[in-house]
């Protein structure tokens, strides 16, 4: 019953979308944006509060927008945590607990829309810039990012070269704009004509093209180094994402996991994570078949 709600509200807004194009193309365009870039969740939930008010930081303010930043001091290297969509920083709970063993000093923060931060909708470019502030403000050497948070910090870094990171994690990040937008088009099912009035929307407020934004594209002029992780049964970003981002980003390790889901937050991933960053070079890790897990290095 609930998915047969869902998909009924879906249709419902792609209907909405396709006749308001029938007197405004532009006014379609700018609705489906703002449907597609509002969260429905990530706000912080009771059980999440206690966790994250021991370590509350500074609220940043970016474009006018309050980001709730969290702290985690240690005496070695700055490490910048960056969740994915309908998330927050509570997500990083079990890699903080690795990190803080190696005395990394951890900070993350809230997406704009996302947890204890204001505004109410958040996209990829407003995400990169945030991050650059936050990079600015406070000068990591290393950058996780999980989902979107992944492919913020690769746009960033594109659009804004900082040779002072070292190296940079991505969990299960995106490959194409172009092709969540082709995603959103099929699940609400608007037409061609919104399709093309969003990316005017896109490119009108933002400079961007939607097929512009593309992490194989921004490899290209990555030299960090790069650990990639995705499993290949994700059903929300397909494995394939990662492969062609690895071919294009020179100096990445892909490591492909076997029923790890998106999140990618379980203790062995954890592990391959502050080993990338506390050891000169990836050790080959296969875990025991006993865990149902299987790791491949390309």
């Amino acid at each position: 019953m609930r998915k047969l709600l869902y998909r009924t509200l879906a249709l419902s807004y792609g209907a909405y979308f396709n006749s308001t194009a029938l007197f405004s193309e532009k006014e379609a365009g700018k609705r489906a944006f703002k449907t597609f870039t509002t969260p429905r969740k990530g706000r912080i939930l009771p059980v999440q509060q206690e966790y994250l008010q021991e370590y509350l930081g500074k609220k940043i303010l970016v474009n006018n927008t309050g980001l709730q930043t969290y702290e985690w001091p240690g005496a070695g290297e700055t490490v910048l945590l960056m969740h994915g969509w309908e998330s927050n920083a509570f997500r990083w709970r079990y890699l903080i607990e690795k990190l803080q063993e190696r005395e990394f000093n951890i900070i993350a923060f809230d997406a704009p829309g996302h947890g204890y931060s204001e505004g109410n909708r958040l996209n990829v470019v407003t995400y990169a810039n945030s991050a650059r502030q936050l990079i600015d403000l406070y000068r990591p050497k290393h950058i996780i990012g999980h989902s979107m948070g992944g492919l913020a910090t690769l746009h960033n870094q594109y659009q804004n070269p900082n040779t002072s990171i070292e190296k940079i994690v991505t969990l299960g990040a995106p490959a194409e704009l172009s092709e969540l937008m082709a995603h959103y088009q099929n699940l609400v099912r608007f037409n061609n004509k919104v399709l093309e009035a969003l990316d005017k929307h896109v490119y009108e407020h933002f400079n961007y093209r939607v097929h512009d934004i593309s992490t194989p594209k921004f490899a290209k002029s990555i030299a960090q180094k790069g650990l990639i992780i995705h499993d290949e049964w994700d059903t929300i970003t397909p494995f394939n994402a990662s492969e062609r981002l690895h071919q294009n980003w020179k100096n990445s390790s892909l490591i492909k996991t076997t029923g790890l889901g998106h999140s990618l937050h379980q203790e062995e991933i954890n592990l391959q994570i502050v080993d990338f960053y506390h050891l000169k070079f990836l050790v080959h890790f296969m875990p025991k078949p006993i865990s149902f897990l299987k790791y491949a290095y390309f």
